[in-house]
């Protein structure tokens, strides 16, 4: 194990080995601080990164900061990776790496071509040293496309998960959240129920009834209940119309356990959403990610499973785990777990785009839900701010709420109007098919502007049909 240490103003800073040094070097946050892994003042922060900034990329293939003998998630990251793919940047050091990704020659394919040969640590220790704009800039570069009934990913384009929350999973009322969210533009990337209640009789009636929306209206996107997924595969088991596996996943095996999951039962639950062939409905073509996960920094510390390690190399560890199984899409719920881990609207906003740009360099179709919880230091500014960076550097989906305010998780998210400014100010478009569905059933205009269409009515012809109102 080694050791590494900085001299700043005539002290020596040391750190003992790499975990600490990675824990010292990240920017400030409350969740480190209750660890009691962050740096101590500013000063050690400083030095932590300048020696970090000179660890060879080689040196995280040769200590791991989580034990291989005793957790999965670091067997699985070290057993899978690629070395041929690491061979192109295993000359670098954290620090020359920084300056390599931000190079003018470095494009998308380059990134591709490395992404298999990244560690999660690798990506963790760069973003320590990247300033808000590297890590835009970075991310920006990325390009991960997934595909189940859309496509989503693809340059100029930003997705939107429509979450029609309900607090009693009334029907009526998440049937009128869903048509409210269509109504403006989003839900391409999956219209996303959390449940009230996480029962199986439960997730299959909500699961039918979103299949038979999206089947009545040929929308091109796919429906996800967000239980647990052992509740979804007895769903599948009982012939639910399951689109996407949802679940929570961590940084290590024992964040996972907290959460009631292991590797093996993910492959499980991939292995029966492929058997579905979900992906072949409205198109000829098939699509095969068939699995949601969501993250958020801080898990690991709730679960006492955090062996030491900060909460953002934790979580860019999370993303090692979700590449493995190719989904469709991945979320970092980034202020849901509240002021104890991310402080207030400083702390999200860099843990948010920490969060996008590891994992779009591991190769993650990367969303973040823009968010705060009533008792952090945060309001809508700053959800504003990290919204607007999050579309500049090419974030792949975000949060469609009514309002803004989920009623029945009790946190303030993104609304559907917040998606259309995003949309609007620079120029982003939904997932192609289905905003050739918008504009067939008049919500958006043609042109790609994400300009809503205006009806005599209030709504389009096809769904005031449904309302009873004249068309």
């Amino acid at each position: 194990m080694s050791t590494f240490a900085h001299v700043v103003d005539g002290t020596r800073h040391v750190f003992a080995d790499l975990r600490t040094l990675l824990a010292r070097a990240t920017p400030l946050r409350s969740g480190d601080q209750l660890a009691g892994v962050a740096a101590r003042s500013a000063e050690e922060r400083a030095a932590a990164q300048m020696a970090l900034a000179d660890v060879p990329l080689r040196q995280f293939l040769h200590e791991a900061v989580v034990p291989y003998e005793t957790d999965d998630v670091t067997r699985l990251i070290v057993d899978t990776h690629d070395a041929a793919a690491f061979a192109a940047v295993s000359h670098h050091t954290v620090g020359s790496f920084r300056e390599w990704l931000l190079s003018d020659d470095v494009d998308a394919e380059a990134l591709s071509a490395v992404q298999r040969g990244l560690t999660p640590e690798m990506v963790a220790a760069v973003a320590k040293i990247m300033r808000v704009q590297d890590l835009v800039l970075v991310a920006r570069k990325a390009r991960v496309v997934t595909r189940l009934r859309n496509t989503i990913g693809l340059p100029g384009r930003m997705a939107t998960r429509l979450q029609p929350n309900h607090p009693t999973d009334d029907l009526a009322g998440i049937a009128a959240s869903v048509l409210d969210g269509l109504l403006y533009g989003a839900g391409d990337a999956v219209i996303g129920i959390n449940p009230a209640l996480d029962n199986v009789a439960q997730v299959v009636r909500l699961l039918e009834m979103l299949d038979a929306v999206i089947g009545r209206y040929e929308i091109p996107t796919q429906s996800c209940v967000l239980t647990h997924v052992t509740s979804t595969l007895q769903a599948m088991e009982r012939g639910a119309p399951v689109d996407l596996v949802f679940q929570s996943i961590g940084g290590t095996q024992g964040t996972n356990e907290s959460f009631g999951v292991s590797l093996s039962i993910l492959v499980e639950a991939r292995e029966a959403a492929l058997a579905l062939k979900r992906g072949a409905t409205f198109d000829a073509g098939l699509g095969a990610n068939v699995m949601y996960f969501e993250t958020g920094q801080g898990s690991a510390l709730s679960a006492g499973a955090h062996h030491g390690c900060d909460q953002q190399t934790l979580e860019a560890r999370a993303y090692g785990v979700a590449r493995h199984f190719s989904p469709l899409l991945v979320n970092s719920v980034v202020g849901f777990i509240g002021p104890e881990y991310l402080y207030d609207g400083k702390q999200i906003t860099r843990a948010g785009l920490e969060d996008h740009c590891c994992g779009k360099l591991l190769g993650l179709p990367m969303g973040v839900d823009v968010c705060y919880t009533n008792h952090a230091e945060a309001d809508a500014d700053d959800m504003d701010v990290l919204l607007t960076l999050l579309g500049a550097a090419g974030c792949t989906f975000v949060m469609g709420v009514p309002g803004a305010d989920d009623v029945m998780l009790n946190y303030q998210s993104t609304s559907f109007h917040d998606a259309l400014y995003v949309r609007r100010v620079l120029g982003l478009r939904p997932a192609p098919e289905f905003e050739a569905w918008l504009e067939r059933m008049a919500i958006l205009a043609p042109g790609g502007e994400a300009r809503l269409r205006e009806h005599r009515s209030g709504v389009p012809p096809a769904f005031a049909r449904v309302l009873g109102e004249p068309s």
